[in-house]
């Protein structure tokens, strides 16, 4: 009897476990690495603007030069930039307040633009995939043009 139950226990364990390995294999390189550590990620611009006209880089550089922030990925549309950054911990508890602070920055900064500011971890956590979506060349401009979309409609329902 005593057997029994350790054989089953032992066979539960083995399966969870390599369901859970086989969940995970879905993530990139970079997308299973960015809850633990700062990536740095270059923007993604999925939009038709001319090269000169592109903020994507300047935004980056200038959401990172904020002391709470150490990780920011953005994505360029045609009419949107998301700017999705994960916190210092030590800020965690102003997370409302940098927030609000990033966009008055960015809208001040940049008015013809309308940007979507995002702490919130899983929007980062989509930005990510889905640049690496691209540079693998595993999606097409269209339906990267759909998740950017899909992000941004994700943002606006947890606010």
């Amino acid at each position: 009897m005593r057997k029994k139950m350790i054989c089953v226990v032992l066979i539960a364990l083995s399966l969870l476990l390599v369901g859970c390995s086989a969940a995970s294999k879905n993530d990139g390189d970079k997308a299973k690495g960015a809850l633990m550590k700062s990536i740095n990620p270059a923007p993604v611009e999925i939009s038709y603007r001319d090269k000169y006209k592109s903020i994507a880089f300047q935004v980056r550089k200038d959401v990172k030069d904020f002391d709470e922030v150490y990780d920011v990925a953005i994505i360029e549309g045609d009419k949107d930039v998301v700017v999705s950054y994960k916190v210092r911990h030590l800020y965690r508890f102003n997370m409302k307040k940098i927030e609000k602070k990033i966009t008055d920055f960015l809208h001040e900064k940049y008015p013809d633009n309308q940007f979507i500011v995002s702490s919130d971890y899983k929007i980062f956590l989509e930005t990510i995939r889905l640049k690496e979506d691209l540079e693998t060349n595993n999606i097409s401009a269209d339906d990267a043009k759909k998740r950017l979309d899909k992000i941004i409609k994700l943002q606006k329902e947890m606010t």
